[in-house]
């Protein structure tokens, strides 16, 4: 049986984390699958892990002190300052010396990497004879400097992975002549769940990480325009994240705490039962690789409306068909799709329906095998 490693930052909240487990419990029915993790943030993963999946924590009791060293230069005292930046650089530097060690140790034939850091590292330390694999998971959104990190850090591995077809299309004009191929394999889901949202309720629903790429701001402000002539229909939000506090201001200076909910970060079947109530998924992203919270709520038969910002949804949505983009980020024309999915279920229904059917290729059973394809007929694609 082949050994797959995947190497992972940890294993917390976070769409990256999510599709690194989705993947390890699709291919540990096939192979040995092990994570390598830099950092121990929780007892046991965010996201359920098959208990076939091994998980070997590189540096148990280290981790970021991101919020810390912001305190302390936001309180400009230089002692502080000191002390947070001398923790911060020890834990970069066990970061690089465990994951190198891991990769130079490896007993693995398949090591896949799922940042560009560790594209770096895996080229340089990886022993012969292993199928090194980049997963590329982010967007570059036009900034060059991000893609150009990406390009350096890939072109001595046998595969980049993108999980989307544009920016397969990027990254493989840019690395044709390294001995790197681009590959596009979209991210997947669970199967498709049995029960299907009735799409009755008077609820909207958006989830994702409350940072400010995700536009979590504008979409409470295109619901506080919203509820004013549709004031018995409510908005749930899931997730966590930087933007919290600032969320909270803005709902109780607006008077929505009675219409708007933060659920905070959720498990899989919290998510699941507030979809199959829900009747609108919006996204309000400003930019989104690939976009797996859309897909999960397609799979439940929900009608979704997303910002064409969001690059992901422009590869998952066909709009009037399996569900609306919205250009240019117009808050109003945002507004007016939103109206007319309120005024017609029959329209909710059938976009629903179309949703559902579209998602079917993103399943894990589809996406694994091509997964399986690249690992066992590498050599196809040379």
């Amino acid at each position: 049986m082949k050994k797959i490693s995947i190497l992972a930052l940890h294993l917390g909240y976070g769409g990256i984390e999510k599709c690194i487990v989705n993947l390890a419990n699709t291919l540990c029915k096939k192979y040995d699958v092990e994570i390598a993790t830099c950092y121990k943030l929780y007892e046991k993963s965010a996201f359920k892990l098959n208990d076939k999946v091994k998980v070997k924590y590189l540096n148990k009791e280290l981790k970021p002190n991101h919020e810390t060293l912001r305190s302390a230069l936001r309180s400009k005292n230089i002692f502080k300052i000191c002390k947070e930046l001398a923790f911060s650089t020890k834990v970069l530097y066990y970061r690089k010396k465990t994951m190198v060690q891991y990769i130079k140790n490896s007993d693995s034939d398949v090591i896949i990497s799922t940042r560009d850091i560790f594209n770096y590292w895996l080229s340089g330390y990886c022993p012969d004879g292993v199928l090194k694999i980049g997963w590329e998971h982010n967007h570059f959104h036009e900034n060059l400097k991000y893609a150009t990190k990406v390009i350096n850090s890939a072109k001595n591995l046998d595969f980049l992975v993108l999980v989307s077809s544009e920016l397969q299309k990027f990254y493989a004009s840019h690395l044709q002549n390294t001995g790197c191929m681009c590959i596009y394999i979209p991210n997947s889901i669970d199967e498709l769940p049995r029960k299907v949202a009735q799409l009755k309720e008077k609820r909207l629903v958006s989830v994702g990480r409350l940072s400010p790429e995700k536009g979590y701001l504008d979409l409470l402000k295109i619901f506080n325009k919203l509820v004013k002539n549709h004031p018995d229909w409510t908005l749930d939000i899931i997730g966590d994240g930087a933007e919290k506090d600032k969320l909270k201001k803005y709902i109780e200076k607006n008077e929505l705490s009675n219409k708007v909910t933060l659920h905070g970060f959720q498990g899989k079947e919290y998510i699941d039962k507030v979809l199959d109530n829900s009747s609108i998924y919006l996204m309000t992203s400003y930019t989104e690789s690939f976009g797996i919270v859309l897909i999960e709520a397609m799979s439940h038969g929900v009608p979704c409306i997303a910002f064409d910002s969001a690059e992901g949804a422009k590869e998952i949505i066909n709009s009037g068909e399996n569900g609306y983009l919205i250009k240019n980020r117009s808050f109003d024309a945002m507004i007016m799709k939103i109206e007319d999915l309120i005024k017609d279920r029959d329209e909710r229904l059938r976009i629903g329906k179309q949703a559902r059917e579209s998602v079917k290729k993103y399943t894990s059973s589809i996406v694994g095998e091509e997964w399986i394809t690249l690992i066992e007929e590498s050599d196809i694609y040379d």
